[in-house]
C-alpha cells in the first residue's frame, strides 16, 4: 500500500498553553488492517478541550497520552480496508483515531454513522461526545424542570450550545454565559436562549442577579474559576451544580483556582457533581437516538466552526483556549 500517513505526536508536556515545540510533525508508510482491524482515511477531527487534559502526566480518569505517541483526538472518516466482519469498505465511523491521517483500529472499537441523515462532521458535536455530555450531564444530573432556571457558561462552544438548547426543550428558562458581543448574540438568536451575559463586558456577578431573581436551579460549568463562584454565590434552594469542565483552569501553570463560594452548597441543600461522558457509554445511543430526532425535528440546531489542514492542528487547538470559536470546533484533515 503505497500511502503515507502524517501524524503530530506529543514531543514535551506542555508547560501552559502548548507551543510548537510540544509537537512533532512525523510521516510514515500506512499499514495493512491486520485481523479485527479496519483501516480509516480521516476526513475530520475533533478538537476538544480535554484534550489538553490527555498531554498532562496525572492521574485522571484516562490514562495521558504518552510523549512520542500520536495525539489522541475523536475523528470522523471512511473506512478503506476492512478485516472486521460487520464494517465494511466506504462505511463511515467516528472513534478515538488520533490526529493523522490515516487510522488502524479495531473495527469493533468504532462506531459507525448515517452520513444521510447528517454530516459526518455533526457526529463529532451534537450527535458525537459534546452533545451527548451536554445531554446526560444536564437531563441525569441537572435534572431541569418546568419553569426552572438553568445557567450555561462557555454557552456558544460544542456543549455549551446544546445543554441550553436541550433546557429549552425541557420547558426551562436558557440564561447563557458567553465572551464577546458575536457569541452572545448567536445564543440568543440562533440557539434561543432566554439571556446571555457576556463575561467580557459585564459583571457577571450583577448579570446573574439580574437575570436570575429567584436564583439558579442547576449551573451547567464549563469554564471553573470566577464564573463558577458567581454561580454558587446565586444558587436557589435545592440546586443542582453539574461540572463538566474548568477551560479557565487548563492552562494555568500554578495552582488551580478552586471554588470559595462552596458553602452555598450547605446553605441551599445543594449539590455539586462531577461526571465525563463515558459515565454512559451503555446509554449512549439512546441519548443519540433522542438527539438525532431533535436535530432532523428542526428542533435543535448544530453549528461546526471548521477549519482546514492537518499541518494546522496544532494553532488550531488554541483557538479553543482562546475563546475564538463559536460552536463545535472541527479541523478537516484536507487542505484548503
Amino acid at each position: 500500500m503505497d500511502l503515507v500517513n502524517h501524524q503530530f505526536r506529543l514531543a514535551a508536556r506542555p508547560v501552559g498553553l502548548p507551543k510548537p515545540s510540544d509537537w512533532q510533525y512525523t510521516e510514515e508508510p500506512v499499514t495493512e488492517p491486520g485481523d479485527g482491524e479496519v483501516l480509516i482515511k480521516i476526513l475530520y477531527i475533533s478538537l476538544d478541550p480535554a484534550m489538553r487534559g490527555w498531554m498532562n502526566d496525572g492521574r485522571s480518569y484516562i490514562a495521558p497520552v504518552g510523549v512520542g505517541d500520536v495525539m489522541r483526538a475523536l475523528a470522523g472518516g471512511e473506512v478503506i480496508a476492512s478485516n472486521h466482519p460487520d464494517v465494511a469498505v466506504g462505511d463511515c465511523v467516528t472513534g478515538l483515531l488520533g490526529v493523522q491521517e490515516y487510522a488502524v483500529a479495531n473495527g469493533g472499537a468504532v462506531m459507525k454513522v448515517d452520513t444521510s441523515q447528517a454530516p459526518l462532521e455533526v457526529y463529532l458535536g451534537t450527535l458525537g461526545m459534546p452533545g451527548m455530555t451536554a445531554y446526560f450531564g444536564l437531563l441525569d444530573i441537572g435534572r431541569p424542570q418546568d419553569g426552572e432556571t438553568v445557567v450555561v457558561s462557555g454557552a456558544a462552544g460544542a456543549v455549551g450550545g446544546v445543554v441550553g438548547q436541550i433546557a429549552k426543550l425541557k420547558g426551562a428558562r436558557a440564561v447563557g454565559i458567553a465572551g464577546g458581543s458575536e457569541k452572545c448574540a448567536y445564543i440568543l438568536e440562533e440557539l434561543g436562549f432566554d439571556a446571555a451575559i457576556d463575561y467580557k463586558a459585564e459583571n457577571v456577578n450583577a448579570a446573574l442577579h439580574e437575570h436570575c431573581p429567584r436564583g439558579i436551579d442547576v449551573y451547567f460549568d464549563n469554564v471553573g474559576g470566577d464564573i463558577l463562584d458567581a454561580a454558587l454565590a446565586r444558587l436557589s434552594r435545592n440546586a443542582r451544580v453539574v461540572l463538566c469542565g474548568a477551560i479557565s483552569q487548563y492552562n494555568a501553570t500554578g495552582a488551580m483556582k478552586g471554588p470559595s463560594n462552596y458553602m452555598s452548597l450547605l446553605v441551599n441543600h445543594a449539590s455539586m457533581t462531577g461526571f465525563v461522558v463515558s459515565d454512559y457509554g451503555d446509554r449512549y445511543a439512546d441519548g443519540a437516538r433522542e438527539m438525532a430526532e431533535w436535530l432532523a425535528a428542526g428542533k435543535l440546531k448544530s453549528r461546526e466552526d471548521i477549519a482546514s489542514g492537518l499541518e494546522r492542528f496544532p494553532d488550531t487547538l488554541l483557538r479553543l483556549f482562546k475563546g475564538e470559536n463559536t460552536g463545535k470546533l472541527v479541523l478537516e484533515v484536507a487542505g484548503d
